[in-house]
């Protein structure tokens, strides 16, 4: 099989030094999830330094190890590939992995909804090539590198997302990746707390056009109401080629129609005097809006746009961004709603709207259990307070919210509406697992630092055929 990287390889790209010959068949920044045969590189971290793990990493198997030179001197024996800085080492095998493909490289940003673009487009696109994709949230200045260097030398497509939550974070990762076409999803409040305005985050993302292809294109979100800054960005970094989508009659890609189901939707467009029919299966409008992304994105880029729409009925959520689950109980069953790893008022509303279209079973409720969303600033107690009708126009009946500034929504909610609050996730935890029963329809959604993952894991861990019969509860 052809090593992904050689040691000569991995030397030319770094300006390293190898200390024996090795052949690499993947590359990892973390020890505890490395395989055998990767390339370990030793981060130094805010909180750790992959130093400390090299040794572990080389005894499960790795390769070598791409360590800093001042450390390398006191290594024990190992393959090493000895660098000035691990960090620029990374960057300098990004830079030569993507030198090295002759493939079309897709860029994704967006306030919201970039994963599941990113991993929509992975999918569509994998249906007509060797495909590459960011794996899972790999989006920042560690993630994006790692995700470069593991792209392998014969791949046709290739996708990558691009997170940030501060000005001038983008700019470098698009530099890297050089995409030929970028693609920005939707600009909402998120990381409110690092901006001055809507409009300094959308002047943010527009950092993704900076390393844009001569030739290349942009796909940008024609609802949102910062188009128009957004296309006068990309027209002062000279890009000629801009594809538009949504509902807006002056979209380039018109969503006709969207049936959704509590499984999906069947979604009508139009473009270029064409009608295209296809199913996105994953429930939400959100889902059906980064659809018409998708197919902006495989159309610019010169792909098939039939093959690729209808790749999409295979569209799963993943977990903790909307992965559905039955949870077998001993009288019954209900299902789980994993929404817990991020939360933005946009990504909120989304989340409700899928709960209010699931139907509970007999005797079943629909219960929200929230989390705080974080770093949007001094707008947050009014923008938790502002979910109220939301959750109310989807029927839920039960909230059970954790977080200084969910103590807001459940202040502003109805007395249709019973609500429970606590002071974090762990105050409630055992609330939630008490109130659930067979037939319920439970959606867990907060921001990843306030800690609702446990919440899910917990529900998760009564899904037993022998385990104890779970009471119905009253919150």
């Amino acid at each position: 099989m052809t090593a992904l990287w050689t040691h000569t390889e991995a030397a030319d790209a770094t300006g390293g030094t190898a200390t024996a010959p090795w052949r690499a068949s993947g590359v990892s920044i973390d020890s505890r999830s490395l395989r055998r045969g990767d390339l370990f590189i030793a981060i130094r971290g805010d909180r750790s330094d992959g130093h400390a793990h090299v040794a572990d990493a080389l005894r499960k198997g790795a390769a070598a190890a791409m360590v800093n030179d001042a450390w390398a001197k006191t290594a024990s024996d190992g393959p090493l590939l000895t660098v000035e800085d691990t960090d620029h080492g990374m960057r300098d095998l990004a830079r030569a992995a993507r030198d090295r493909v002759n493939a079309r490289i897709i860029g994704v940003t967006g306030s919201v909804g970039k994963t599941g673009t990113k991993e929509m487009l992975a999918l569509a696109l994998g249906e007509q090539g060797e495909t590459a994709a960011t794996h899972g949230n790999l989006n920042n200045h560690w993630g994006l590198p790692l995700s470069l260097a593991r792209m392998p030398r014969t791949t046709e497509f290739g996708v990558f997302e691009m997170g940030m939550n501060h000005a001038g974070e983008i700019a470098p990762l698009s530099e890297l990746v050089r995409p030929h076409v970028a693609v920005i999803t939707t600009v909402e409040a998120v990381h409110l707390e690092f901006f001055e305005s809507e409009e300094g985050i959308a002047d943010a993302k527009a950092e993704i056009f900076t390393g844009l292809r001569d030739g290349g294109a942009a796909v940008l979100n024609r609802d949102n109401r910062h188009f128009d800054r957004l296309r006068r960005s990309a027209d002062a970094m000279g890009v000629k080629r801009l594809c538009s989508f949504g509902k807006h009659p002056d979209a380039t890609l018109r969503l006709i129609k969207a049936d959704p189901d509590p499984h999906g939707s069947a979604v009508t467009i139009e473009f270029d005097d064409r009608t295209v029919d296809y199913v996105v299966g994953a429930p939400g409008l959100h889902w059906v809006m980064n659809s018409l992304a998708v197919v902006g994105a495989v159309l610019m880029i010169g792909a098939d746009v039939d093959r690729a729409a209808a790749a999409l009925a295979g569209i799963r959520p993943m977990k903790g961004r909307g992965e559905q689950q039955s949870i077998l109980l001993k009288n019954g069953s209900f299902t789980l709603i994993d929404e817990s790893y991020n939360a933005s008022p946009a990504s909120m509303r989304a989340a409700f709207d899928v709960l209010g279209a699931a139907t509970p079973a007999a005797d079943g409720r629909r219960i929200a259990v929230l989390g705080d969303m974080l770093e949007i600033g001094d707008t947050a107690p009014d923008a938790h307070a502002a979910l109220a009708p939301d959750l109310l126009r989807n029927h839920v009946d039960i909230v059970i919210a954790a977080g200084e500034n969910m103590a807001h929504l459940v202040s502003a909610l109805a007395d249709g509406i019973v609500a429970v609050h606590g002071a974090d996730s762990e105050a409630i935890q055992d609330r939630v697992v008490d109130t659930v029963r067979a037939g319920d329809i439970v959606m867990i959604k907060g921001s990843l630092g306030s800690r609702m993952i446990p919440i899910a894991d917990a529900l998760r861990a009564l899904d037993r055929q022998d385990g104890p019969s779970v009471a119905a509860g009253e919150a």
